[in-house]
């Protein structure tokens, strides 16, 4: 029995640390799915179950704990910014800039209520109680990679007798999980929103959004105008983007290019943005019924699957599928939406062409864009660890700010995240393929996560029990409930009162706002349409990255002095 004793004793031991590091992992993620009161807390259980191992003296060298939590740190806000990147500065337009703005201002607000918190009820004069309040700051507000950029900027900031921040953490997150979702029930009594009332004025306002939603409609040339001219001369006349995917003349079906000849009585498929249809319609001729496969050409429609690197960033115009393969694409499938084929639009790997032609040249197209499912399982890994190489190195750079006594790093959290948004959103410029699969960009995630988890919980278990019952243990849970609630009573009555937003949609903004899945989740299951969650995808980029550097901000501006 001596070398089973030898397993959990002997610290030196890589068995050993691979067999701590397993069962707190394990027991985290099995005991994070019980609920407690319809709650469960996810896969942050890892962090209490490390803390419960490291209180116990089961521990690992500090430096291979250290490189764990910093290494799974890095690839977890790294899979984020994959993640996040592509709709990253999309989510700035139309009502997407107002929603950040709130988002933006609740991050403040978190970070006031926390100063406030701290000067009223904290010795000001004891350096360590301001790192614990940044801890539970990130515990209040559910961000774990904001308490990993503050734990990683303490490293610069104390030499020795680091502040275990992660104590502050665990004791304001259960609090702040159930704070989130009760303050935002509670806006819904302080506004007296009538919930469905809220969801029929969403499906009216759905009804209406007609902007960006492929349009399909057969209609018959009537304007006499156009009899002779072509498909190019009509499109630079109506200065709207349209797809004119198969033409029936004289019953014979043709595949029409931007030099095909119209005549009165033609009859075309078109493929439009749904706002302009009308207008198409009006120019060109009323809608009919067709049956295109009582025709004597056949056709075939298929989705082709982007997959060779070769195409990646290339646009639809570049392509030219029209002249140089005989057959029309009319839409794309790009991450569960569907897009206007516009030739301004440039194709990424993992995007579902729809292509319209013969089979033959259909089957064609195919092989120029790989269509191979198989190549897509794998995910990019050089693309991966080149852009945590570059975001190192970036997060590494100096600043030097007037005032600050250490140059400002983005560090190892702040660096790859910005360099992950970066290449996730323009990577197919330098020909970079950043698609991975949602099931791998996951499992790195969560991997990475639960290896930064585990590792802040093995490190802080060891004087955890002292200060949550002898120390301000319990200063930490009411002030993180305190910074968890009010921010979201006041931008949450702001949102509805003075901005009018749909209370389903301020729901997803908040839970976007504390990067928090379970009051998404709860969000989700009020409503039947998916007002939550574009809101919180709307603010959920931003407000990552401003959870992130302003942990930073705060530790080197304040902690450093």
């Amino acid at each position: 029995m001596e070398w089973l004793i030898n397993l959990f004793t002997s610290t030196e031991s890589v068995a050993h640390i691979a067999l701590l590091y397993a069962l707190v992992i394990a027991i985290g993620v099995l005991l994070g799915k019980v609920k407690f009161g319809g709650i469960a807390l996810g896969v942050t259980f890892v962090l209490f179950a490390g803390i419960v191992a490291g209180h116990f003296g089961l521990t690992a060298p500090v430096n291979i704990i250290t490189f764990i939590q910093d290494f799974g740190l890095i690839l977890f806000v790294f899979m984020i910014g994959l993640q996040v990147g592509p709709g990253f500065f999309e989510s700035f337009r139309k009502g997407g800039v107002t929603l950040n703005m709130l988002a933006a201002s609740t991050v403040l607000l978190n970070i006031a209520v926390m100063f406030a918190c701290y000067y009223i009820f904290f010795d000001t004069s004891n350096p360590h109680n301001l790192p614990m309040m940044v801890g539970t700051l990130y515990g209040a507000v559910t961000n774990t990679p904001g308490l990993g950029a503050a734990n990683e900027a303490l490293n610069s900031v104390f030499s020795d007798n680091l502040p275990q921040i992660a104590s502050g953490y665990a004791c304001a997150y259960p609090l702040g999980v159930v704070g989130i979702i009760g303050a935002t029930i509670a806006i819904r009594f302080i506004c007296r929103v009538n919930l469905s009332k809220e969801e029929d004025e969403l499906k009216a306002a759905n009804a209406e959004d007609t902007h960006v939603k492929p349009h399909q409609m057969h209609i018959q040339v009537s304007n006499a105008y156009l009899a002779g001219r072509t498909l190019m001369q009509i499109h630079d006349f109506l200065n709207r983007d349209f797809v004119c995917s198969r033409l029936l003349h004289d019953g014979h079906v043709t595949i029409p290019n931007r030099n095909t000849v119209l005549e009165l009585g033609d009859q075309l498929f078109i493929v439009c943005a749904q706002a302009d249809a009308e207008a198409i319609i009006a120019f060109i001729g009323p809608e009919i019924q067709v049956e295109w496969e009582k025709t004597d050409q056949p056709m075939v429609s298929r989705r082709i699957l982007v997959t060779k690197p070769s195409i990646n960033g290339k646009t639809l115009g570049q392509m030219h599928f029209s002249r140089a393969f005989g057959v029309n694409v009319t839409r794309i499938t790009r991450q569960g939406m569907e897009l206007f084929a516009s030739p301004r639009l440039p194709l990424q790997v993992g995007d579902r062409v729809m292509v319209v032609g013969p089979e033959d040249l259909v089957n064609r197209v195919a092989d120029v864009l790989g269509n191979s499912i198989k190549r897509l399982e794998a995910p990019n890994i050089a693309t991966i660890f080149l852009g945590i190489v570059i975001g190192i190195i970036f997060g590494s750079l100096p600043f030097a700010i007037p005032g600050m006594p250490v140059p400002m790093k983005l560090g190892i959290a702040g660096g790859p995240l910005i360099i992950a948004i970066l290449i996730g959103r323009y990577g197919y410029k330098v020909h970079l393929v950043t698609y991975t699969t949602t099931s791998a960009n996951m499992m790195l995630r969560e991997i990475g996560l639960v290896l930064f988890l585990a590792s802040v919980g093995i490190k802080a278990g060891a004087g955890f029990l002292e200060t949550v019952v002898q120390g301000d243990g319990l200063k930490y849970v009411y002030t993180g409930f305190l910074i968890t609630v009010i921010p979201i009573l006041i931008i949450g009555t702001i949102a509805r009162l003075r901005y009018k937003f749909n209370y389903f949609t301020i729901m997803g903004m908040l839970a976007g706002t504390y990067t928090d899945p379970p009051a998404l989740a709860y969000a989700n299951q009020s409503c039947s349409t998916e007002a939550p969650a574009i809101g919180y995808s709307t603010v959920y980029p931003l407000s990552m990255f401003l959870r992130i550097f302003t942990a930073q901000v705060i530790i080197l501006l304040c902690c450093g002095a």
